[in-house]
């Protein structure tokens, strides 16, 4: 069976980790998965929205510490295998902000350490009630500081902080009150919820949505002004589409719009 299956449901991609056996760990196969997978999404026009989800018991438990084990056997202790890993995990990560496409998290049981980390570097998440998040490195003696970089942009810092210090769990319920997921459902209507999610973002403008996820990451780098300058530019980008002209044109005559795209 393969690490990450897709199946495309219309404009809908859904990736699924299928490595039940280590909690879907980020093993550096499946690390390239990913990361061929997000290649591939980048260039496919077709794809509107794509969601991401785990099999088995858990959404996914983090890097595989069986092979960072036997990576620190090297001569120099695993030290440039440790860099090369946590920067191929960095590029899969950024790779999903970077997507044209809104990624969903589909997650249910664990996310943990860079699991954790995966749920936060998507655009959206909807959990289970029985999920349950952490960043619990610490209580291995492995602070989870690449974690930290996407949970420290999701939730407040102080409750990012004491995750991070604690390595507890909060589960589904807190996860939605920090602002680490959007939507709680229970377990057997995950599947349907996230995928009504889905197909709702991807009956929008593909072209719209395109041009305001890639605003809404680059304005949160900027300051308030320079933020206001960009995004005004965007606007007017946006404005002079064929498809936003026909869209407010619908609207104002009580019509469906008829997008070319």
């Amino acid at each position: 069976m393969a690490l990450l299956e897709r199946h495309d449901a219309g404009r809908v991609a859904h990736l699924r980790m299928c490595s039940d056996r280590n909690l879907n760990a980020l093993s550096d196969a499946m690390l390239a998965e990913l990361q061929r997978a997000f290649d591939a999404l980048a260039e496919d026009r077709d794809i509107r929205v794509v969601v991401l989800s785990g099999e088995g018991r858990a959404f996914c438990a983090g890097h595989d510490l069986k092979e960072m084990t036997a990576g620190r056997q090297a001569e120099d202790g695993g030290a440039a295998y440790f860099a090369d890993l946590f920067a191929r995990c960095s590029a899969v990560m950024q790779a999903i902000p970077a997507l044209p496409q809104p990624v969903i998290a589909q997650v249910q049981g664990l996310a943990t350490a860079a699991g954790c980390q995966l749920v936060a570097s998507c655009d959206m998440a909807v959990a289970a009630e029985d999920a349950r998040f952490g960043v619990n490195g610490v209580n291995i003696g492995l602070f989870c500081s690449t974690p930290m970089v996407a949970l420290s942009r999701n939730v407040p810092r102080k409750q990012a902080f004491e995750m991070l210090t604690t390595g507890g769990f909060v589960d589904a319920a807190r996860a939605r009150e920090i602002g680490l997921v959007n939507r709680v459902v229970p377990a057997e209507a995950l599947a349907d919820e996230t995928a009504a999610l889905a197909e709702t973002v991807a009956g929008k403008l593909g072209s719209a949505v395109r041009i305001g996820k890639r605003a809404f990451y680059q304005q949160l780098e900027m300051g308030l002004a320079a933020a206001y300058a960009h995004t005004g530019a965007v606007m007017v980008e946006n404005m002079l589409n064929r498809d936003t002209e026909e869209g407010i044109a619908a609207f104002l005559e009580k019509r469906k719009p008829d997008w070319a795209e």
